[in-house]
């Protein structure tokens, strides 16, 4: 799936900063392949749980009639699932700093071939997601039902996602580094809304001011005192447009992927939804759409379409590391596959915080990771030895950050649900 600061990082070229919030899909980690899941409605998330008890067998409601959500008062249940998603979120971050730090690696020895490496993940994932899928299917894990769900959601989820990321490359060729960070911090914005839309939730004050302090945050720490003032001189108005409607694209996604799991906790009569079958068939219809916009995606990165062949056999050989043309390819194709399997591994720990959570506490999870990213990468590291130095603007930024997070998982429960 489709996942990969500024002036503190003055001695960092600007699309090292930019690259942090530029893309890009279990409380107790198991083997992929083993990995079960519970099955029992009461283990489900609380929205799920009370979708899937309430709705009538014979419901056929519209779609935002299916997802009511009804806050109460604490239960056990509830302790349980607190204690799930802070294990769950805990896990996330370590992947998405993991993840991170890994990319900025991985594109040592790459750095000529980036546009190689996305393609390569997004359609290698299909391959290996679905592999993953299919073994599971042997094991009876992933029953009959769960592949018959409706697939024009997962349609729609590889849509959106392709768009987002033809429309973030479109912008991020036009905008200063600096900029791109701070209009990707609009993803939080479009997931409230969305969330608020489709899904009728209802956020409390707290909980919005939270999400606004961790975006605002977030383009503190990573602008670090740089003129952002004039950070668009000179730039069209539609490019930073361009910008943030890749955000909500991405933001759609992610609202549809927690609808998907509402839904099938009724549709599956009390079996909890497989994240392979999100994963699988999300990343297929992506790698579908990407393959549909490779003409325009490749002139976007500068290469012909005509080249891109001779491009991809180029990338393959520094990927492998073979050949006598692979000079300043050092460290692949370990950095590579290293990132690579941190990067899926990231992945499918996202879409299980969403699945037990929501893509909200998903969204705010993740955004944690960047400042922690920026520090880890501010040090000396093997292939990147000289390291940076950070401004006290980045630690004002993460003050920030932090004190967002707090104040959203403050807000009183009987104000966070939607009715």
């Amino acid at each position: 799936m489709s996942f990969p600061l500024t002036s503190s990082f003055r001695s960092l070229p600007s699309h090292f900063a930019a690259s942090f919030l530029v893309n890009s899909n279990s409380a107790k980690l198991q083997s992929p392949i083993l990995m079960s899941l519970p099955q029992n409605p009461s283990s489900f998330p609380r929205h799920i749980s009370r979708s899937f008890t309430r709705a009538p067998a014979n419901s056929s409601a519209v779609f935002r009639s299916n997802l009511r959500v009804r806050a109460s008062s604490k239960t056990p249940n509830q302790a349980t699932d607190a204690k799930l998603i802070a294990i769950s979120s805990a896990v996330t971050i370590t992947f998405a700093v993991a993840n991170r730090v890994l990319y900025k690696l991985a594109l040592v020895p790459m750095k000529e071939y980036p546009f190689f490496l996305a393609q390569f993940t997004t359609f290698g994932y299909v391959a290996i997601y679905f592999s993953i899928l299919f073994l599971r299917y042997r094991a009876g894990i992933v029953a009959n039902e769960m592949l018959s769900l409706p697939k024009s959601r997962f349609a729609a989820i590889g849509m959106l996602e392709a768009l987002g990321v033809a429309s973030g490359m479109a912008s991020a060729a036009m905008l200063p580094g600096p900029a791109i960070p701070i209009l990707n911090q609009t993803f939080l914005v479009w997931q409230l809304l969305f969330s608020a839309v489709l899904l009728g939730r209802r956020y409390s004050f707290n909980q919005i001011a939270g999400c606004l302090l961790v975006a605002v945050g977030v383009i503190v720490a990573v602008t670090s005192g740089s003129e952002t003032s004039q950070v668009l001189s000179g730039i069209k108005l539609m490019w930073p447009g361009v910008m943030i409607a890749s955000a909500a694209f991405q933001a759609g996604a992610s609202i549809i992927k927690e609808f998907v799991f509402i839904d099938a906790a009724k549709r599956l009569h009390g079996k909890s939804l497989d994240i392979f079958v999100v994963n699988s068939f999300g990343s297929g219809f992506q790698a579908l759409f990407v393959l549909l916009l490779l003409p325009l995606l490749s002139n976007l990165k500068g290469i012909p379409f005509l080249e891109l062949p001779s491009y991809l056999k180029s990338g393959a050989a520094c990927f492998l590391n073979l050949g006598g043309e692979t000079s300043g390819c050092e460290g692949a194709p370990l950095l590579p596959l290293l990132y690579i399997a941190t990067n899926m591994a990231f992945n499918i720990s996202v879409l299980n915080l969403l699945k037990v959570s929501s893509a909200i506490v998903a969204s705010l999870t993740v955004t944690l990771s960047v400042p922690l990213s920026i520090y880890i990468l501010s040090l000396p590291l093997p292939y990147l030895p000289n390291g940076a130095s950070l401004s006290p603007f980045f630690l004002f930024g993460t003050l920030i950050l932090m004190s967002g997070l707090v104040l959203y998982n403050i807000a009183q429960p009987s104000k966070a649900g939607s009715k």
